[in-house]
């Protein structure tokens, strides 16, 4: 006989599947930088993260196996009770230099590094004013501080600045939060603008850059779209995406990220990355500051697929298609795998109801001609549908 927990998930993945939203893991084989094996059929993926295509890279690869043999396989406790391997000093020196902060701290995950950055700052007493399109862990780390949050409409400043001047008298202190490069939108935050607000109300402005670094701002990442860096004190952002390796970081003043040492929970109750993740982190900066040309690849590539559709140029690798409809998103997805493609459909809770979408993601190594069939299918196949539903 099935237990009540049982039958509550059960029940509750009845729901999901009516609605198209339930998940499911599919077993599949990433053997190269764009291609991957799924049921038993090579695909070439444009839903990969891995944008600079660095956890291919032969001397990422290298890095991480001379790490594991000389090191081992896993750092065996919080860095706070095993010591701070030599790695991970010189990893944070090189993100620390890259984001022109004055120090870094690395954590286990960037989902981790928000929910320990965020309650660490703020407090009961405290404010957070955020972007509704921020990342689920941006938020969950809201949640978790007990300051109390106002959402902000996304990339609205006239909103951000009416909530500072209705709300930021009567609290101690301000956080702004933002994605740097809003993982399932592609677009990109005012940065700039946002720490002139910041700057104006005496608040500070977090940005989670876990897609802009490697890719924009000369490989820096968001704070740089200018040309000049933005006042941004506090810089987040992952190793897991450009930089083609695991967990996450903040960049900030040596105040901050000494008292993020010492009070963040995420970073003192977990066990410190593997000597192979932080190695090959390292690797993958040499190659990000040794060619800024390569770290352009992504968004040039993104912008033929663009051009091709006849719609607003991306501004960073990631380009969503909005079909609405979690079925129909779901249909195109099969379509476009189908035909040879790998390209996820993104369905609620992941992205607001009724805005359910293709995430195309774009990498140094997709081929040209790969990039103009998917286009031609999206525009001959896809495009038609949606507009006729």
């Amino acid at each position: 006989m099935s237990s009540s927990l049982d039958q509550f998930v059960s029940a509750k993945l009845d729901a999901l599947e009516a609605q198209s939203l339930r998940r499911r893991l599919v077993e599949t084989d990433r053997f190269s930088d764009v291609e991957v094996l799924r049921n038993g059929k090579t695909l070439i993926s444009f839903c990969c993260n891995d944008y600079l295509n660095l956890s291919h890279h032969p001397k990422v690869i290298a890095a991480a196996n001379e790490a594991t043999t000389r090191y081992g396989t896993g750092s065996g406790a919080s860095r706070l009770v095993t010591g701070n391997h030599p790695l991970f000093a010189e990893l944070e020196m090189r993100l620390a230099k890259l984001k022109q902060a004055e120090d870094c701290v690395i954590f286990g995950s960037g989902y981790l590094a928000n929910l320990g950055i965020v309650p660490s700052l703020v407090g009961a007493p405290d404010i957070i004013i955020a972007d509704e399109l921020s990342h689920s862990c941006l938020l969950m780390g809201s949640k978790l501080s007990d300051a109390t949050t106002h959402i902000f409409r996304h990339n609205d400043l006239a909103h951000v600045e009416a909530l500072l001047k209705a709300h930021r008298a009567d609290a101690r202190h301000c956080l702004i939060l933002t994605d740097g490069i809003f993982s399932m939108d592609g677009d990109l935050a005012p940065v700039a603008e946002l720490a002139a607000l910041a700057e104006k109300y005496d608040a500070w402005l977090m940005t989670d850059d876990a897609h802009g670094i490697g890719v924009v701002g000369e490989g820096r990442g968001s704070s740089f779209i200018t040309g000049t860096k933005a006042h941004v004190p506090l810089q987040m952002g992952t190793l897991s995406k450009a930089i083609g390796s695991y967990g996450g970081y903040l960049c900030a003043s040596k105040p901050v990220c000494d008292f993020i040492r010492t009070r963040a929970r995420t970073l003192i109750y977990s066990t410190g990355l593997a000597p192979a993740q932080v190695a090959a982190a390292i690797a993958a900066l040499d190659v990000i500051e040794g060619d800024a040309d390569y770290a352009n690849l992504p968004v040039k590539k993104a912008q033929s697929f663009t051009r091709a559709l006849n719609i607003a140029p991306a501004t960073s690798p990631i380009v969503p298609l909005i079909l609405g409809d979690a079925d129909a998103t779901l249909r195109a997805s099969a379509l476009l795998e189908a035909e040879g493609f790998l390209v996820t459909a993104i369905r609620p809770p992941t992205v607001p109801a009724g805005t359910a979408r293709l995430r195309f993601t774009f990498t140094a190594r997709h081929a040209d001609a790969d990039i103009a069939r998917l286009a031609t299918l999206v525009r001959d196949k896809i495009l038609p549908r949606a507009a006729a539903q």
